[in-house]
């Protein structure tokens, strides 16, 4: 007799009953404990509606607390992930429900976007970013490779050659605009010094947000909605986030912000207003001028540019020093400036070093640049002092210039700005600086990938005429230019920018919105049974809004449970412990709101909603 055929004769005696709670359907089927229990593919299975923790890998133990603990170190000890390679990181259960919470959650504010999810492979040609000018200006950052057939490629840091391909050969029609689409993905950049855990690393997970606009008018309508969804979503993560004006850096674009979490591991200084609403990346920040006072002797600061074609001289006063000089404020009327040395004075030579360090390069420029500090101080300086004392160089040789003032005309500084320097925007106010981790960064691109990469549209002239196109016929189509904009955000970042911003001297601590599980129920050794009865009544209650939830069913002692639980940082934790005993009393502790409750169980679900729209 087969399996098959005796299973078919047992069958009528099979006795299957229906248990209907709170609104959900379980099933139990009666049948001799010599056989096993059969379910055929139209029958349902029971499943708790909640998560076990002996069904769910939390790897515990094995790893001591170190004293001043850093959040990246206790997100390890917690088991939400583990290193793999320098900069590269394993995503753990936990941590793998954290970004999945995430990325359902960025979902949502995308979606009210009006955006298309897409997902865009992590390998790039770089023959697409020798078309935009990127491939050596991103440098060593950039992970390349060569397939069989030698092919350059490259692991991507990001994906505007891509996209704007992708859509360059599928969108021709101006009614397809505006036209948003994102995606969250693996990113890939080989940082010199990966540090602070996921908070730059090698390879980490990007949201980012591409769009696209037939007209220059309507992509800054585009770009200020998204920086109002990026506004909402912050908001609800209940994050204190700054927007900061920003510079576009590498991505290009003459417009960008900055969303930031200040905090003191930050890599980013912001500098804002204490009297109005200024905030500025260092980068892109200035200050109002004091008028210039009379200066002794100038100092020079000396550098070269990327290429080792232009030697620079940078006067200023004396009574700052190199310390105090803003390359920003250089870079933004030398762009050419090499601001990663140290030392510039191996190219200050007749035959300075290449882009590889061999002897090739010999200097062509010399640029003078001039704080306003030193009015015309510059001029009675000996054509001595333009070179070093060591230089070999011959002045002839080279054609000399100078910069006197910024891009816009206004005077040129190039001191760092300082704390209590005046509001460049308002006259009451001073200048204050703190540390932040950049989480989101939105840039208006522009035509910067679309020109090179031919992304064009027709479009009706008529509905150019905002952007100064000629009055004509609604039938006659122009061929214009795609207006791009990106809008990135770091989810990895996020995830351990939220960690080190919660935690305290006990564990971690998440808002509601990404926390692995809302609550996590705890019961005593003997209460296990009860510890499954509450953690079902909350998953499914009715009376208030269904919660994630997670039961610790481990064997552990109730003192060793509440430590994880602290460590892992749920939001609520809920204790069967001697006022259950007791009263048949739920203790109910949320550690970031420093409360602690005693609660009977049809009043749970409503509480802790409570509790939880606070976090």
């Amino acid at each position: 007799m087969t399996l098959l055929s005796h299973i078919s004769r047992r069958q009528p005696r099979l006795g299957l009953c229906y248990l209907r709670v709170h609104g959900v359907r379980y099933s139990s089927i009666s049948t001799p404990p010599t056989h096993p229990t059969i379910h055929s593919p139209s029958e349902p299975i029971v499943r708790d509606s909640f998560t076990r923790i002996s069904k769910f890998w939390i790897p515990t133990g094995g790893i001591t607390p170190t004293e001043n603990e850093d959040a990246h170190a206790k997100l390890i000890r917690a088991g939400y992930l583990r290193q793999s390679h320098a900069g590269i990181f394993h995503m753990l259960p936990l941590g793998q429900r954290v970004q999945e919470k995430l990325e359902n959650f960025i979902d949502k504010h995308m979606s009210q976007l009006g955006a298309s999810k897409v997902s865009l492979s992590s390998i790039s040609s770089q023959a697409l970013w020798q078309q935009t000018n990127r491939l050596e200006g991103y440098g060593p950052e950039l992970f390349r490779f060569t397939d069989r057939k030698d092919v350059p490629l490259l692991l991507a840091p990001t994906h505007e050659e891509e996209i704007t391909t992708l859509v360059a050969k599928t969108t021709k029609s101006y009614k397809s605009f505006p036209l948003r689409l994102y995606q969250i993905g693996r990113k890939y950049r080989d940082e010199i010094r990966p540090r602070q855990g996921v908070l730059r690393s090698r390879e980490f997970i990007m949201k980012d947000l591409y769009t696209f606009d037939y007209s220059l008018s309507s992509a800054l309508t585009t770009y200020e909605q998204v920086r109002a969804a990026y506004h909402r979503l912050f908001t609800e993560l209940k994050l204190p986030f700054l927007v900061a004006e920003a510079s576009s850096g590498d991505i290009g674009g003459d417009l960008s912000h900055e969303y930031h979490l200040a905090t003191p591991i930050g890599e980013d200084n912001i500098i804002s207003c204490n009297s109005c609403d200024y905030v500025a990346n260092e980068e892109l920040a200035s200050s109002r001028l004091r008028p210039a006072e009379g200066v002794s002797s100038p100092s020079i600061w000396r550098g070269v540019s990327k290429d080792r074609s232009t030697l620079i001289n940078v006067w200023y006063p004396d009574s700052f020093s190199d310390d105090d000089i803003n390359t920003y404020a250089i870079k933004s009327v030398l762009p050419e400036l090499d601001s990663s040395l140290n030392d510039s004075t191996p190219f200050w030579s007749s035959i300075a070093p290449g882009s590889d360090g061999a002897p090739e390069s010999r200097p062509q420029r010399l640029v003078n640049i001039i704080d306003y500090r030193l009015g015309s101080v510059h001029q009675d300086t000996s054509p001595d002092a333009l070179l070093p004392e060591d230089s070999n160089l011959d002045l002839s040789t080279l054609t000399t210039e100078y910069i006197t003032s910024s891009a816009d005309g206004s005077p040129l500084n190039i001191i760092r700005i300082r704390e209590g320097d005046n509001c460049p925007r308002c006259h009451a106010g001073k200048l204050k600086f703190q540390k932040a981790i950049e989480l989101g960064h939105t840039f208006h691109l522009g035509t910067r990938y679309s020109a090179p990469l031919e992304a064009q549209v027709s479009v009706p002239s008529n509905l150019l005429e905002d952007n100064g196109a000629a009055s004509t016929s609604a039938g006659e189509l122009t061929t214009v230019t795609m207006q791009m904009g990106c809008h990135g955000i770091g989810m990895s970042r996020i995830i351990g920018a939220v960690a080190d911003h919660l935690a305290d001297e006990k564990g971690l601590n998440w808002p509601r919105a990404i926390a692995p599980f809302e609550v996590v129920v705890v019961p005593g050794k003997k209460d296990e049974k009860d510890g499954v009865m509450v953690s079902e009544f909350l998953a499914n209650s009715q009376a208030a809004r269904p919660l994630d939830v997670l039961l610790d069913d481990r064997s552990e002692s109730l003192p060793w449970k509440m430590r994880d639980a602290d460590l892992i940082g749920y939001p609520i934790i809920v204790i069967l412990g001697k006022g259950w005993h007791s009263d048949r009393l739920c203790e109910v502790q949320c550690r970031r709101l420093a409360s602690i409750s005693h609660v009977l169980l049809e009043d749970l679900p409503i509480h802790i909603n409570r509790l939880l729209f606070q976090l």
